[in-house]
């Protein structure tokens, strides 16, 4: 088997970039709060507008974290992505 075929695989105690798509406007006032993630609004008269927050979480522990509080702010999760060589 040649290195490229090498699947790298995640663990619970790994950092990763990830991409988290919310459904409404969220101020990026709230980045401390979710892991220094940095937020962007987007959307437009034709479009819905939602939120994409980026960055490095430590470990899955540190995501959920993000996660409950976007559920805290009633901010409804419309995709979660880990990025790969960010």
């Amino acid at each position: 088997m040649t290195h490229d075929n090498v699947v790298k695989r995640i663990t619970i105690g790994a950092p990763g970039y990830y991409r988290i798509v919310v459904e409404g406007r969220l101020d990026e006032s709230w980045s401390d709060r979710l892991a220094g993630m940095s937020i962007a609004v987007q959307g437009d008269q034709t479009h819905p507008v939602s939120t994409a927050l980026e960055g490095r979480v430590n470990d899955q522990a540190e995501l959920v974290g993000v996660l409950n509080s976007l559920y805290d702010l009633h901010m409804p999760i419309l995709s979660v992505e880990l990025r790969s060589g960010e």
